[in-house]
C-alpha cells in the first residue's frame, strides 16, 4: 500500500480526530476519548506541531501519531522526554505498515528536534520491535497503576536515560 507521511496541519484536525475515533472504536483498552485527548494536547503549552504526523493515501488521512513533551521527576532532578500517544490507523489500513512507519518517522523527527528519549504505554510485543524496553530498567515509573512491562522507554541517543529515574509527569491535558 502506498502512502505518505507528513506533518499534521490545522486544516487536518477534524479529519484526524475522526481517524483517531475510528481507529479506537471497540479497542479493548480504550475509553473512546483518544480524539479528545489529541485535541487538548494540541492546545496545551509545549505542543510541538512537527511531532504530530499523519499518514495520507490518495489525499485521505489514514493514520496519525503524536509525541508530547513530558518530564521524568525524582526529588532532585527533572529530565525532559516525550510521550508517544496515541498512534492511530483506520481499521481498513491496519496491519499494512502504516503505524510502523508513523512511529519510525515520529522517532526520527523527535531525534532531529534534539529529544533523547520517548516513553510509551502499550503492547510490549509491538513496541519492543522499535527498541522500547521496560521503563523500570532505568527506574522510571508511571504516575498511575499499569502493568510494568507495558510502560516502556526508548533511548533515542545511547545513554540518554542512564542518569534518569523517577515518576513520569504528563501534561495536564492527559489528565483532564
Amino acid at each position: 500500500m502506498k502512502f505518505t507521511i507528513r506533518q499534521e496541519q490545522p486544516n487536518d484536525y477534524k479529519k484526524t480526530e475522526k481517524v483517531i475515533e475510528e481507529a479506537f472504536k471497540g479497542a479493548e483498552h480504550s475509553d473512546g476519548t483518544e480524539q479528545v485527548l489529541v485535541e487538548r494536547l494540541r492546545k496545551a503549552e509545549g505542543y510541538i506541531p512537527e511531532l504530530s504526523l499523519v499518514a495520507v493515501r490518495n489525499e485521505e488521512i489514514i493514520g496519525h501519531v503524536l509525541l508530547t513533551p513530558i518530564t521524568v521527576n525524582d526529588e532532585d532532578h527533572k529530565a525532559l522526554s516525550l510521550a508517544l500517544a496515541p498512534v492511530s490507523v483506520v481499521p481498513k489500513a491496519q496491519k499494512q505498515g502504516v503505524g510502523k512507519q508513523l512511529i519510525h518517522q515520529s522517532l526520527q523527527a523527535a531525534k532531529e528536534k534534539g529529544f533523547t528519549s520517548v516513553i510509551v504505554l502499550g503492547d510490549p510485543l509491538y513496541y519492543g520491535k522499535f527498541g522500547f524496553l521496560k521503563a523500570s530498567t532505568w527506574g522510571i515509573i508511571a504516575p498511575f497503576e499499569v502493568p510494568e512491562d507495558a510502560f516502556m522507554a526508548l533511548e533515542l541517543e545511547e545513554g540518554a536515560l542512564q542518569n534518569v529515574r523517577g515518576t513520569v509527569e504528563y501534561p495536564q491535558a492527559f489528565i483532564e
